[in-house]
């Protein structure tokens, strides 16, 4: 057991200063900040960290939820995923037009997450998802938000920040930041998952719903977007649903590739977007 002069002084006080409590840091870390296996093993015993699975540590609180693993990866153990897609508009307010699936938590990023994320005892599974092929390595360099109160980036950074589609929402009562992909980026991540993980028919009731989109941020993003397939989509659920800010977006900078794409068998095809859909998304609105 830890003496009380162990828990308040050395490298104890130090570790209670860089990791928060309920937060969640692993072996590497704990080892590049000074710690060894022995002095971790140290604080396991005496309570002072718990490891929820092998090599992962937290500092005891209320039960792990899947937040504060999220915040954990951004800040902490500095991974460059944001939360995306389906659960990046689930945050901000779109659930209703998504069924309820929160068992899966979308991370979205350039590198995976590591390993011992399968092994969290979790009701939620993290799903990943490589933002490469859809932006590029728009996030390798990004400087997400820190822990600290002024945590914000510098000008320069906070605005390669938000060009990217991401902002961070306060998390919980000590407003942990937790970085998520903006609807407009969110919807075009929600859009590369078709055909094979969403519904048509889901996402065109969520698209019905996106009148309060940013078109000055949709249009950086669709300029910078990789995939003709996601961008094609997206133009042609917009049209379907006739949005206003879709007049402010200039298609004419926007690269949608040449020839058809079928997404689906059996579907029917629209000459305009130059895709094969669901033949009752084809139907006059």
């Amino acid at each position: 057991m830890l003496t009380m002069r162990e828990q308040k002084t050395g490298k104890l006080k130090q570790l209670g200063h860089l990791l928060p409590e309920g937060l969640l840091v692993d072996a590497a870390w704990l080892s590049a900040h000074g710690y060894s296996t022995s002095l971790r093993s140290k604080y396991v015993a005496s309570g002072w960290l718990e490891q929820p699975a092998r090599r992962v540590y937290r500092r005891l609180r209320e039960n792990l939820g899947w937040q504060q693993v999220a915040v954990s990866l951004q800040t902490l153990l500095g991974y460059r995923l944001t939360i995306g897609g389906r659960t990046a508009l689930e945050l901000q307010g779109y659930a209703h037009y998504l069924p309820q699936d929160r068992v899966a938590i979308h991370l979205h990023g350039p590198t995976r997450p590591p390993s011992w994320l399968t092994t969290l005892p979790l009701k939620e599974r993290f799903v990943y998802r490589n933002s490469t092929p859809l932006f590029g390595a728009d996030l390798e360099d990004i400087s997400f938000p820190d822990l600290a109160p002024d945590r914000a980036p510098a000008a320069r950074g906070e605005q390669s920040f938000r060009r990217a589609g991401l902002r961070a929402l306060d998390w919980a009562q000590w407003d942990w930041p937790m970085t998520v992909s903006t609807p407009e980026r969110a919807v075009l991540e929600l859009l590369d998952e078709l055909p094979r993980h969403e519904s048509f028919e889901q996402i065109d009731v969520l698209m019905e719903g996106l009148s309060d989109l940013a078109p000055r941020r949709l249009q950086e993003l669709l300029v910078r977007c990789r995939s003709v397939k996601v961008k094609r989509l997206f133009f042609f659920y917009a049209d379907r649903h006739h949005h206003a800010w879709l007049k402010h977006v200039d298609r004419s900078a926007i690269d949608l590739g040449s020839g058809k794409r079928m997404l689906v068998k059996d579907g029917r095809y629209d000459p305009v977007h130059e895709i094969t859909v669901p033949k009752e998304l084809t139907e006059a609105r």
